[in-house]
């Protein structure tokens, strides 16, 4: 019978000292699959710009104003291939400056970025001297890795401001992780059609 409970107890604190669930933003693109799901989700988020808000707008001179937390080089990254999909979409002529333009578009990114999120049974070992402060062990888990692209745009024109619905784009990969292997469960699409 002792034997029994030190059983139950070693799993029950094993399932206390292991997690159940967590979530990490990563602020570097360092790795080539946390560049690729980010310009990816970007990729699918200019091509969810609707046809009823630009196509009447075809042939215009258009000056785009893009806004976010910070500025740098993937703020710059998906202001370019915004412009690029208004000029080669819907025909829209691109201005350098606000002067002399048929249409103003401001644009709002609510996020441009990679999170992670990990739920199932795992050891943390970043409480040992030695780990780093990542280190575990999965028992059982599942790995959500993603590129996230978000923004809302209003668009000017004669006076009048329309506010554009919230697009998203969102690419992920997902793995089952186990004590010896982590097996993937989805992966990237191909660099010829990231949607």
């Amino acid at each position: 019978m002792n034997l029994f409970r030190a059983a139950v107890f070693t799993v029950l604190a094993l399932l206390f000292v292991s997690g159940c669930a967590s979530r990490q933003v990563h602020d570097s693109l360092a790795g080539s699959t946390a560049q690729r799901l980010v310009t990816y989700s970007i990729e699918q988020l200019v091509n969810a710009l609707p046809a009823s808000d630009f196509d009447r707008l075809r042939g215009q001179r258009v000056w785009v104003d893009t806004h976010f937390i910070s500025d740098g080089p993937l703020k710059d990254y998906a202001d370019r291939r915004l412009k690029v999909a208004l000029a080669d979409n819907f025909g829209m002529v691109i201005s350098p400056t606000a002067l002399e333009t048929d249409v103003r578009m401001t644009v709002f990114y609510t996020s441009l970025g990679t999170d992670e999120e990990i739920a199932g049974l795992y050891l943390p070992l970043g409480v040992v001297p030695g780990f780093d402060d990542a280190s575990r062990v999965d028992l059982l888990t599942l790995e959500k890795f993603h590129g996230v692209a978000e923004l809302y745009y209003f668009l000017e024109t004669d006076g009048n401001t329309v506010r554009g619905p919230t697009l998203t784009g969102r690419i992920r990969t997902d793995a089952l992780g186990l004590p010896i292997i982590t097996i993937p469960l989805s992966t990237l699409p191909d660099a010829e059609n990231p949607d």
